[in-house]
C-alpha cells in the first residue's frame, strides 16, 4: 500500500471529488457504515432512498432508519457549527450525542441518578467494554475528564499547522480515540466519536475517512490494543491504514469507471487497474531508495524523523526498515537508543 500522502495526492489529480453529488453520497456512505457498526443493516441505496426521497424499507426496523436519520442530522448540524472554528466544549459535545441518539436513546435509572441518552446527558453508571471487557472510566471521574479533553482539543486545533495533512489526520484519530475511551454516555459513543473524528477533518477541509462495517473486528481490536498497552500510536496507524486502502479502492473503481467505454478496447480496463498497482510499486520501492539514502547521509536518524520526511506513520517506516533490514540492505549496530543504521549494500 502507497503512504497516505501519496494516495492523496493521485486522488485529487484524478478529481475524484469534483464528481456530480461527490459530497453527498460519500456523507451517506459515511453515516450508512457508522451506523452498521453499531447493528444496523441499512444499505447505502435503501440510505440514500430514505434521506432523498423518504421511502423506507419494509426489510429494516424503525429503529435502524431512525438512526441513520438521526445520524444524517447529527452531521448536518456538526458540519454547519465546524465552519464557525467555535471552541469545543462539553455542553456542545451533550448537544451533538444528543442529535445522534435522538429517536433511539433510552432512559436509564440508576443509582447515580435518572438520565437520558435521547437528551445526551452523560452517563451516571458505571460500563465495561463488552462481556469480560475493562472497565471504563468511572462516571463521577466523566465530567472532569471531558472537560481536561476539549481544552487540549481546542488547544491543539488552534496551534495545529493546517497545511500539515498527517498531523491532521492524526489529531481527528486522536480526538476519537480519547472521547471513546473517556466514554461518557451509555450508548452512542462509537458514533459520535466517528463524527468528531470526521467534523476535524472537515474543519481542515481533508478528505474525511471511514470505518466500513468490513472494518470493524480491525477497528475495534486496534482501540483494544491501544487501551491495553497504552499506545495510541496502535490506533492512529490502523485508522490511518484503513484510510489510505479506501481510498485506493476508490481510485481504482474510478479508473475502472473511466475505462467502462462501449468502444474501449478488450482489456483496457485491468490495463488500468494494473497500471495503478505499479505506480504503487514503484512508490514503495523510492520509498525505500530514500530510506537508504538518509541512513548514508545520517546513520543516527530516527523513525520520527524519517517518518515526518517522507509522510508515511511512524509503525511504517518501522516496516519499511524491518525489510530492509531482513534482506540484507541495512543493519543495525548498537542498541535502538544511542546506536546507529549502517547500509551494507545499496539497492
Amino acid at each position: 500500500m502507497r503512504n497516505l500522502i501519496d494516495i492523496l495526492n493521485e486522488y485529487n489529480r484524478l478529481g475524484i471529488r469534483e464528481q456530480l453529488d461527490y459530497d453527498k453520497f460519500y456523507l451517506y456512505s459515511i453515516i450508512t457504515h457508522s451506523t452498521a457498526i453499531e447493528g444496523s443493516t441499512v444499505t447505502e441505496v435503501e440510505a440514500q432512498l430514505l434521506f432523498d426521497e423518504g421511502i423506507t424499507s419494509s426489510k429494516r426496523t424503525i429503529a435502524e432508519q431512525m438512526m441513520n436519520l438521526d445520524l444524517k442530522a447529527a452531521y448536518e448540524y456538526g458540519m454547519q457549527w465546524i465552519k464557525g472554528h467555535k471552541p469545543i466544549t462539553v455542553d456542545w459535545l451533550v448537544t451533538l450525542a444528543a442529535k445522534v441518539m435522538a429517536h433511539t436513546g433510552s432512559e436509564y435509572h440508576s443509582i447515580g441518578g435518572n438520565f437520558s441518552a435521547a437528551k445526551g446527558e452523560l452517563r451516571k453508571l458505571n460500563v465495561t467494554a463488552g462481556f469480560g471487557g475493562k472497565s471504563y472510566m468511572s462516571y463521577q471521574k466523566v465530567p472532569a475528564r471531558l472537560a481536561e479533553f476539549c481544552e487540549k482539543l481546542n488547544k491543539q486545533r488552534k496551534t495545529i499547522d493546517a497545511s500539515d495533512i498527517l498531523s491532521v489526520y492524526d489529531l481527528s484519530f486522536w480526538a476519537h480515540y480519547e472521547l471513546v475511551t473517556i466514554h461518557p454516555w451509555a450508548d452512542g459513543n462509537g458514533r459520535t466519536s466517528r463524527l468528531l473524528m470526521n467534523l476535524i477533518q472537515m474543519e481542515f477541509d481533508v478528505i474525511p475517512s471511514k470505518v466500513l462495517k468490513d472494518d470493524k473486528s480491525q477497528y475495534i481490536q486496534a482501540l483494544i490494543d491501544s487501551r491495553e498497552n497504552n499506545d495510541i500510536s496502535i490506533f492512529i496507524d490502523c485508522m490511518t491504514q484503513l484510510h489510505a486502502r479506501h481510498l485506493q479502492t476508490d481510485i481504482d473503481q474510478y479508473i475502472l469507471s473511466m475505462s467502462d467505454e462501449e468502444d474501449a478496447p478488450e482489456g483496457l480496463k485491468d490495463k488500468a487497474v494494473e497500471k495503478t498497482r505499479e505506480k504503487s510499486k514503484e512508490t514503495r520501492e523510492k520509498t525505500r531508495e530514500k530510506i537508504v539514502m538518509s541512513i548514508g547521509q545520517n546513520p543516527s536518524i530516527t523513525a520520527n524523523e524519517l517518518s515526518k520526511m517522507l509522510g508515511i506513520t511512524v509503525k511504517g517506516v518501522e516496516w519499511q526498515l524491518k525489510q530492509l533490514k531482513s534482506q540484507g540492505v541495512i543493519r543495525r549496530v548498537g542498541a535502538d537508543r544511542g546506536g546507529y543504521w549502517e547500509v551494507v549494500r545499496y539497492k
